[in-house]
Parts: C-alpha cells; sequence; structure tokens
C-alpha cells in the first residue's frame, strides 16, 4: 500500500470486502425487526421482550463504536476489521442455533461487538484504499450500500421468513462473511498501527457513556423512573471520560479532531440529520396506518428515501471530490428541509405518488448531504486518526437516530401530531444546513 491508496486490482477487491461487511451489518439491522412477531411467537416470549433481540445488538454496538475504531489504530485496521467479522459470524452462528432467548439475546450482543468494529473501521479503511482525489467516491460507495441495503433488507428478511424461517436470516451470513475474510487477508489495506497503548479506561468510561445514553433515552419515554438514573449516569459518565481523555495525544473520545472546526460542525450537523430521518421513519407509519394505508403500500413509500439516496450519494461523493467547499452538505440538508416541510403539508391518504416524491426529495437532499459532510470530516483527521474519525461518524448517526426516536416518542406521550412532528424533522435538517453554512463561512 501507498500512501494514496492500492493499486486498482487490489482496490476493487478491498473495496467489495468493505462494502460487503457492511452490507451484511446494515441488513442485519434492517431485517431482524420484521422478524421479531415470529420470534416472539417461536419463543414464546411477549412481544415487547422480543424488543431486546434488537436492543441487545444495539447497545453493543453504539458502546463499542468508538473504542473499537481506537483498537484498530492500535492493532492495526486490516487486523480488527476481521477480528470483529469472526465474532460477528459467530454472534449469527449462535443466533440462529439459539434454544432460547438467553442464548439469542447473547449471540446478539456478540454480534454487535462485531458490528462495531465492522461499522467504526469502514471508513478508515476506505481513507487507506482509495487515493486522497478518490475519497469522496469511497465515502459514495459506502452511503450507496447502506442505502440500497436499508430499503431491499425489510423485503428479503419477509422473503427468508416467509420461506425458510427467521434462523435463516442469521445462518445465510455465515458462509458469505466467511468468503470475505478470506479475500480480505490478502486485499485489504495493511495500515501500520499507530505508537502507543490502548486506553482501556478510557475504552470502558465510553461504553458507559454511550450504553448509557442511548439506553437512558430510549427508557425515558416508556420508564422514566429507571431511564432518568441512567441517562444522569451516562451524563456523569460524559463528565469524567471528557476529563480523563482531554490530555491523553490519542485519547477514544476523540477530543482532538473535536477541536478542529470543520469536525465539530460536521459532526453536529450529521447527528441533527440523522434525527431528522429517525423521525420521519418512526412518525410516518402511523401517520400512514392511521389514513387507513396497508403495510405493503406504507413499505413502498417509505422505500422512496433509500433508494433516493442510493441514486444521489455517489453521485454526490464524486462531485464533492471536486467541490469540497460547505455548500454541497448545507444545499443538501436545505432539500431535505423542504421535502420534509412537503411530506407534513401531504394528506396522507392522498396519491402515494406525491408521498414518494416528497420522500424522494428528502433523500436524494440527504445522500447529497452525507457524502460531501463526511468527506470533510475524513479529509482534515490525520490519517493515522482515521480509524477514530470513522468511529466518530457511526457514534453521530447511531446517537441522532436514538436522539430522534426519543423526540418522537416524547410528542406522541404529549398528544402532538404527525404533520408537527415532520416539521420538528424539519427544524432539524434547517439546524444542520445552517451548521454547514456556519462552517464554511468559518473555513
Amino acid at each position: 500500500m501507498t500512501d494514496d491508496g492500492l493499486p486498482p486490482a487490489r482496490r476493487r477487491a478491498a473495496t467489495w470486502c468493505v462494502a460487503i461487511g457492511v452490507a451484511m451489518t446494515v441488513l442485519d439491522a434492517s431485517m431482524i425487526n420484521v422478524a421479531l412477531p415470529t420470534i416472539s411467537r417461536d419463543l414464546a416470549i411477549h412481544p415487547a421482550t422480543a424488543t431486546w433481540v434488537v436492543n441487545a445488538y444495539q447497545l453493543a454496538l453504539v458502546g463499542l463504536l468508538l473504542p473499537c475504531a481506537a483498537l484498530g489504530e492500535v492493532l492495526g485496521f486490516r487486523r480488527v476489521y476481521q477480528m470483529g467479522l469472526c465474532i460477528y459470524l459467530v454472534g449469527a452462528l449462535g443466533s440462529a442455533m439459539a434454544p432460547g432467548l438467553e442464548f439469542l439475546l447473547a449471540s446478539r450482543v456478540l454480534q454487535g461487538v462485531g458490528a462495531a468494529s465492522v461499522m467504526s473501521l469502514t471508513a478508515g479503511l476506505m481513507r487507506n484504499i482509495y487515493p486522497s482525489s478518490q475519497l469522496g467516491r469511497a465515502i459514495g460507495i459506502n452511503a450507496f450500500t447502506v442505502a440500497f441495503c436499508s430499503a431491499i433488507g425489510p423485503s428479503i428478511g419477509a422473503v427468508i421468513i416467509t420461506v425458510a424461517g427467521w434462523p435463516l436470516m442469521f445462518f445465510v451470513a455465515v458462509p458469505i462473511g466467511l468468503g470475505v475474510l478470506l479475500v480480505g487477508q490478502r486485499a485489504l489495506p495493511d495500515v501500520p498501527p499507530r505508537a502507543g497503548g490502548f486506553d482501556l479506561g478510557g475504552a470502558a468510561l465510553t461504553v458507559i457513556t454511550f450504553a448509557s445514553l442511548i439506553l437512558g433515552l430510549d427508557l425515558l419515554v416508556v420508564a422514566p423512573w429507571l431511564g432518568a438514573p441512567i441517562l444522569l449516569l451516562g451524563m456523569a459518565s460524559l463528565w469524567l471520560l471528557i476529563r480523563v481523555e482531554t490530555a491523553r495525544t490519542a485519547p477514544v473520545l476523540p477530543l482532538d479532531l473535536l477541536r478542529l472546526r470543520v469536525v465539530r460542525f460536521a459532526i453536529g450537523a450529521s447527528s441533527c440529520m440523522f434525527g431528522a430521518q429517525a423521525m420521519l421513519y418512526v412518525t410516518l407509519p402511523f401517520h400512514l396506518t392511521a389514513a387507513g394505508r396497508s403495510v405493503a403500500e406504507i413499505g413502498l413509500i417509505l422505500s422512496a428515501w433509500p433508494a433516493a439516496i442510493a441514486v444521489a450519494a455517489p453521485i454526490a461523493g464524486r462531485l464533492s471530490d471536486r467541490f469540497t467547499s460547505a455548500w454541497p452538505p448545507a444545499i443538501g440538508a436545505g432539500t431535505v428541509c423542504a421535502g420534509l416541510l412537503l411530506t407534513a403539508s401531504l394528506n396522507p391518504a392522498g396519491p402515494a405518488w406525491m408521498l414518494m416524491a416528497a420522500l424522494a426529495l428528502c433523500g436524494a437532499g440527504f445522500g447529497s448531504f452525507q457524502s460531501p459532510n463526511n468527506r470533510a470530516m475524513l479529509a482534515v483527521a490525520p490519517r493515522a486518526r482515521a480509524g477514530v474519525a470513522g468511529g466518530m461518524q457511526s457514534t453521530a448517526r447511531v446517537f441522532g437516530q436514538a436522539s430522534g426516536t426519543m423526540l418522537v416518542g416524547l410528542c406522541f406521550h404529549a398528544a402532538v401530531t404527525a404533520p408537527w412532528v415532520l416539521l420538528l424533522a424539519a427544524t432539524s435538517a434547517a439546524v444542520a444546513a445552517t451548521l454547514s453554512v456556519v462552517r464554511g463561512r468559518g473555513g
């Protein structure tokens, strides 16, 4: 490997390895929700209990994104990525063969640990697979993979459950993952590890902080007596983490990168955008169901957003290699804001194509925002810190989604109607556009 990416043939193989690894983790998250009713019935558990099949995975994932990224910098990106993929496959096999809920939850935690390694190091690997002049293209490929798999995941999950049952959803990842491991051992870049040891104390505090914040936000609506103290624990742990990590030159919590203006504003904008996306994804199905639409109709309508991202993100990624200003993400976020305002104004029982057109506008804006915004974060981060920069991107995404979901829950409890929630989502996108503009003016 050179400082400017891999040779073309090896680059293509490495890109496929990373893309398939990302696809497995995204499909896992998008398929499992479809399987929850069947898992609940087959394991004879309450539907509310079955949601922990999702929660166990997500808590392990969000708590370990930054520690896995930091570990990749210490041990090498390829080694930690491959180790994480192995752990994920062991968890997938255990989930497929789980005789009961306890075994299934333990296996899902393993999958979350493995997925954290895969997701957190994707951006760092792509930074070293592609030359700097094609970094936007690399980010666009990743955004396309995530959007495409998010769009087709529920349909694939429904087919697998209908034909062979939910265990096959986990089994199918094993042979695919083994192929990625074999090819990746030769194709993925062998990034030299940085000097210095692993900050174990910082990693432990990071796990406690982000797991507590996400769990606390999730419980705040349904069980505030439990969610509030867990949220306070997360805040206290965050305060302690910042104090401990401030003095370190390569902290697990990347305070060194957050001192960079571009990174600070790009991270804030990213969290706002994913919060807006989560608010729409949670609110619109209820809004459309109340209008009398079927599940199939709702699925088709919602698919317009990720489908548009899949088209726009690769194009925006290539353009961001030529135009590196903050205006493309600002315009993209503004487009999402306009699409959400249009969605809020439409009749939920009206023509489906109008709703799909509004959501396609949102998706096109989101794809136009995501690629250049992520490129800006990665481009200013030192190459040696590309792993943690990628982990920070993933953490911003997950935290934004959790915050958006929590806000929707609060709105529903306060009897706020769906159009007003969509206006709140549009406001979040407008904040992201403003942050992008401010970042550009300060740069």
